[in-house]
């Protein structure tokens, strides 16, 4: 594997870990402020995070000599794009799971790895048996750590089933713009956009007051500066690198972060159950990143 490859994959594994904890975070906001505004907000935070990075990198450009990356009617387009469909996603997200339990949220979400190679497909993206073998480890793996009670569709269960159609189309988006323009000024772009498109429902449907705001200020700097202004920047530089299809995996392990940040944080001890989860997604995406014996591998596999 080479050294570029193995950046993506720790950037991708440094996403899951952030995104796995921010499943508190959003629990928490759920029953302090509206969806559209948790959405706005977060978004808009991790946006104005990224300003600075942005015009720094600019100046060093200008000092070395150096071209910007890309055109810039790709970047605009490519940041609204992913922006849409990360407003989409997350609002979906956030919504469901104020009708559905954190387990099955978790579970249905995390869905995307079995989505992103099948509409890959669509693509002209091809994927080995081998990978096929390691998603459906990973989704044995995802049940036996989410699913409690047994699986029930409701209202929240159907809102997050959509929202991991978004989000693997918003991997998809990312797998193809990110290798084209700068990776940080396309997460900028596209946090201001995914803030931006909620305000006009924010304002119109929910009318947050500065106390409702006050209240939720913990999870929204969380979600706004680890999970958005991070998390998501590290996923759009890690797929530069790494194949849409082991990124939807690696990234996937949020819900082995998530077991494994309630037993350190808050005490709760794993059972033999999750920590089969455990193993068994650890096993998936060892298996997935071993190389393949095929002189010809498909770099889209």
């Amino acid at each position: 594997m080479k050294m570029k490859e193995w950046r993506g994959n720790l950037l991708l594994l440094v996403t899951a870990i952030i995104w796995g904890s921010a499943f508190v975070a959003q629990s928490v906001a759920a029953d302090l402020v509206g969806t559209f505004t948790f959405q706005a907000l977060r978004s808009l935070l991790g946006g104005l995070e990224l300003l600075p990075v942005v015009a720094g990198n600019a100046v060093m450009r200008r000092k070395r000599g150096v071209a910007p990356i890309g055109k810039r009617r790709t970047l605009w387009c490519g940041g609204i794009l992913c922006g849409v469909m990360l407003c989409v996603a997350s609002c979906l997200q956030q919504g469901g799971i104020a009708y559905t339990s954190v387990g099955n949220a978790g579970f249905i979400t995390a869905m995307y790895i079995l989505l992103v190679p099948l509409l890959g497909l669509f693509f002209g993206k091809k994927v080995g048996s081998r990978l096929w073998i390691c998603i459906v480890m990973a989704i044995v793996a995802l049940y036996l750590l989410s699913i409690k009670d047994g699986f029930h569709m409701s209202k929240g269960d159907l809102l997050m089933l959509a929202c991991a159609l978004a989000f693997s189309v918003h991997i998809l988006l990312v797998d193809h713009f990110s290798p084209k323009v700068d990776g940080v000024q396309l997460a900028c772009i596209q946090f201001f956009v995914a803030g931006l498109l909620p305000l006009p429902l924010m304002l119109f449907f929910e009318r947050p007051t500065a106390a409702n705001i006050a209240a939720a200020w913990l999870p929204i700097v969380y979600a706004g500066v680890l999970s958005s202004g991070i998390g998501y920047t590290f996923q759009i530089l890690g797929q530069k690198y790494t194949r849409p299809s082991v990124a939807s995996l690696l990234m996937s392990l949020e819900s082995v972060f998530a077991v494994l940040a309630a037993a350190l944080i808050l005490h709760q001890v794993p059972t033999l159950r999750e920590t089969l989860g455990c193993v068994l997604m650890f096993a998936a995406i060892i298996l997935a990143q071993l190389p393949e014996r095929s002189r010809a591998r498909d770099k889209n596999g």
